[in-house]
């Protein structure tokens, strides 16, 4: 199985170019969807990615459970298009409704820290399967590269992020930095 990680910042074309790498896959897809519309806003942000997929694409939503449902989605000749990360990293942060302070320490909710190990594990168990002609890629937002932001738990969730990245892009096969729509090659070779 080939894993690879494509983050960049937002609207930098990780998920055009994710979404690209699917199609000239020649494999059947499978688009793992983190997002929840929590507002307006984010409605209309996940309708605008359900039109940019072709119609064939099966499309599994899945906020929480991200390890799970790589793990029972993953066969020969199918591509996981997991999109994307950072979404499921805040979904897991507030799961259980908690409102965050501004300034303190931010204790992460129990479901955070399982499913975030669980995520890993099924990055390395799917690695080591004989599931040599499936493929997984992973999107994610970079969202380290600017200013510290204001308030403890946007802190907490850049720090997160930060951390989720280099864990994913150390077990994945490629890691894929976008920007400007242009890829950048990390880890491994051209896609």
């Amino acid at each position: 199985m080939t894993r690879t990680l494509v983050f960049g910042g937002a609207r930098s074309g990780k998920s055009a170019y994710a979404e690209k790498l699917a199609r000239e896959s020649g494999k059947e897809v499978v688009y793992i969807a983190t997002a929840q519309a929590g507002d307006g806003e984010m409605a209309m942000r996940i309708a605008h990615h359900r039109l940019q997929r072709p119609a064939e694409w099966a499309t599994l939503e899945e906020p929480l459970r991200l390890g799970d449902a790589i793990l029972q989605q993953a066969r020969p000749g199918r591509l996981l298009l997991v999109d994307c990360l950072t979404l499921w990293l805040t979904n897991l942060m507030f799961s259980t409704g908690e409102t965050y302070p501004d300034v303190g320490d931010i204790a992460l909710p129990e479901l955070f820290h399982s499913e975030r190990t669980h995520l890993l594990y099924a990055l390395a168990e799917i690695g080591d399967t004989d599931s040599a002609s499936c493929e997984l890629v992973l999107v994610s937002n970079e969202v380290g590269m600017g200013i510290v932001p204001y308030g403890a738990i946007s802190r907490c969730f850049t720090d997160e992020a930060g951390r989720l990245n280099q864990a994913v892009a150390a077990v994945c096969d490629r890691a894929v930095f976008v920007a400007a729509g242009l890829p950048l090659y990390l880890k491994g070779g051209p896609c």
